[in-house]
């Protein structure tokens, strides 16, 4: 808008002049006027007497500007009217530490006049009887009085100079000496919105006042609760079922109290039920402090992002069933182990049908041993339809992407962050794992020595999904071991008086039950996934994600490795689409969206400190 005003320059009233001009509007007509107190900063007062009138402002010098906190007038009566200049002047002095008494206890105060002789008042011996007992009243603060000029005095010598509206009235009514909230639990009535919660119980206390239209009922409950009550001016406080005495507190003040109990420095942070204790043995009390915890510990920022990732915070099973055998397989990378014979990795792949596992050590995890492995792997099983990995770099490349294209296989990837998506490795890994460690004894170095006898293992263990073991699944037959022979098992008697025909047939037998066999496996399978999804989703939380919705996300590495006082959750993001199968895009503030599995997700309550929950109370207007 500068630019407006220079010389030989076009008027182009563009839209970011509109735009700036609408921000000096807003920021002329919206300028906070009055501000919160800064207990650990001297109160500053300016005082001013008229012949009418005296008045006080309070405020406190933050920057070199003095910042308003409070003001207060109040016209004299008859007899003030007719005190002398010095008089008034003290007046006004003692009227303001009476108004603002809640702020200057305990609190150094700094009081400016523009009566000069009002310094050396305070330490005259021989004063007026009147000017004695204000001067003691003053003595209980910590007072410095200093001269200031009446035209540097301007909002107190406005006010002071202010004339009561209600003067010509059939009584002269003086301005009252309360003021709006001055002080915090200040008593009202219950048709007030801001009336607190136990003002009916106060206004009996205080002043016998009994609410009307009450029915026999309400009234012997409101009799029955008030007895618990009782009235220490200017605070009401309750006789709790414990037998302690706590202070009512309603509104803003009670929200301060919790937060201070839960996120303050010695909060710690606890849950709604260890943080409401903390309020009671605090000694304050409100009926709905169990619900208003629990709202203030869900919104917490800090408790959000460090609270563990539970079961019931899972998402539903959405399970990957394959109908042939050798159709898709899953690929991992195990490692880095000690070095064996130069190796340091397994590479492990897994049949999702048979869960046959082929593994190889090797001494690297780039692309190139991954796309050896894999020829391989197709030589002996055929080119499958898929291949399941994770997001490894040795498997998202250029180099892998052309094996995949040139075999016509398609390569699916696991959701970021959900490693459960490829979970058939997973486990496969876990038991080849599990196998070598038990086996290799105290020379870690043997591992790979270890690895055939370790697949073998695992290939004639019993898998109970398929209900049989991946070799019979895949040959028809049973895996002959070396036991069998030791101790001479019934075939390995009876062997050499098989006949060659008999054999054959027995043989033909075994090949056309294979596939009945593998027809078995699919349908056990199918049964123990659909029986593992329901025991799984009976135990979660129902959560539903919605585009807009903001939400954290589980740092998943944290699971395995877990770092000490890391922040378990990052975010949080928005959600930008919802897709089948539970994942969901997330954007962020910098950097481009990314998809993830809704499993390691949980909404993101803001962080922002919730209303206080109002109980459901009948209320009665108060006959005034």
């Amino acid at each position: 808008m500068t630019h407006l005003l220079e010389k030989e320059t076009p008027f182009i009233f563009s839209k970011e002049c509109i735009e700036a001009f609408e921000t000096l509007k807003m920021k002329l007509t919206q300028a906070p006027i009055l501000v919160a107190p800064d207990w650990d900063l001297p109160f500053e007062i300016m005082c001013d007497a008229s012949d009418f009138a005296v008045r006080a402002v309070l405020g406190q010098r933050k920057t070199k500007h003095f910042q308003l906190i409070h003001y207060a007038s109040k016209t004299m009566t008859e007899a003030q009217a007719h005190y002398t200049t010095t008089e008034k002047e003290l007046l006004a002095v003692v009227y303001a530490f009476e108004k603002f008494r809640p702020y200057l206890v305990l609190s150094k105060s700094i009081v400016y006049m523009d009566h000069s002789a009002l310094k050396y008042l305070l330490a005259k011996q021989d004063a007026k009887p009147r000017l004695l007992r204000w001067i003691l009243l003053l003595q209980e603060f910590d007072v410095v009085i200093r001269d200031k000029k009446g035209a540097e005095n301007l909002v107190a010598d406005h006010l002071s100079r202010l004339e009561n509206p209600h003067q010509s009235e059939l009584e002269k009514k003086e301005i009252t000496k309360t003021f709006p909230l001055e002080t915090l639990r200040m008593v009202t009535f219950r048709g007030d919105d801001n009336a607190p919660w136990f003002a009916d119980f106060a206004n009996y206390h205080a002043g016998n006042f009994v609410i009307k239209g009450m029915s026999s009922q309400q009234k012997r409950k409101f009799f029955k609760d008030v007895k618990h009550y009782f009235w220490d001016d200017p605070f009401l406080f309750k006789i709790c079922a414990d037998q302690v005495i706590r202070r009512c507190v309603h509104g803003k003040e009670a929200l301060d109290i919790l937060e201070a109990c839960h996120n303050g420095p010695t909060g710690g942070h606890h849950g709604a039920n260890l943080t409401a204790k903390k309020v009671f043995d605090a000694g304050f009390f409100w009926p709905t402090i169990y619900k208003d915890a629990y709202e203030l510990v869900k919104n917490c920022d800090s408790c959000q992002h460090q609270e563990n990732f539970l079961q019931r915070d899972e998402m539903p099973q959405n399970s990957i069933q394959v109908y042939e055998i050798f159709d898709v397989w899953g690929i991992d990378f195990m490692g880095p182990f000690p070095s064996s014979r130069g190796n340091k990795y397994i590479l492990v792949a897994v049949d999702y049908l048979s869960k046959w596992v082929e593994a190889k050590a090797l001494p690297t995890n780039d692309a190139r041993v991954v796309c050896k492995f894999l020829k391989t792997l197709f030589s002996r099983f055929g080119a499958p339809r898929a291949i399941i990995s994770d997001r490894g770099t040795h498997f998202c490349n250029d180099q892998f992407a052309k094996v995949m294209l040139k075999y016509g296989v398609t390569h699916r990837l696991s959701t970021a962050y959900h490693p459960q998506t490829s979970g058939q490795v997973e486990v496969s890994n876990r038991g080849l794992k599990r196998i070598l460690e038990r086996t290799i004894g105290e020379n870690r170095a043997s591992w790979s020595d270890k690895l055939d006898d370790a697949l073998w293992a695992f290939r004639t263990a019993y898998k109970t999904p398929i209900g049989c073991t991946p070799y019979k699944l895949v040959y028809g037959k049973a895996c002959h071991l070396p036991i069998e022979l030791e101790h001479k098992a019934y075939w390995a008697l009876k062997h050499t008086n098989f006949d060659i025909k008999t054999a054959g047939d027995h043989r033909k037998v075994q090949l056309n039950e294979l596939n009945e066999l593998r027809d078995h496996a699919y349908e056990n399978s199918l049964i123990y996934k659909e029986k593992t999804k329901r025991i799984h989703d009976s135990k979660i939380k129902n959560r539903v994600f919605n585009v807009g919705d903001r939400v954290l996300l589980f740092n998943s590495r944290l699971k395995i490795f877990s770092g000490k006082l890391k922040t378990r959750w990052s975010g949080p993001f928005t959600i930008t689409q919802v897709f089948p199968y539970g994942t969901v895009e997330l954007s962020q503030n910098s950097g481009p969206n990314f998809k993830v599995n809704g499993h390691r997700l949980k909404h993101y309550f803001g962080g922002d400190v919730p209303q206080l929950v109002v109980p459901d109370l009948q209320t009665f207007p108060m006959d005034q």
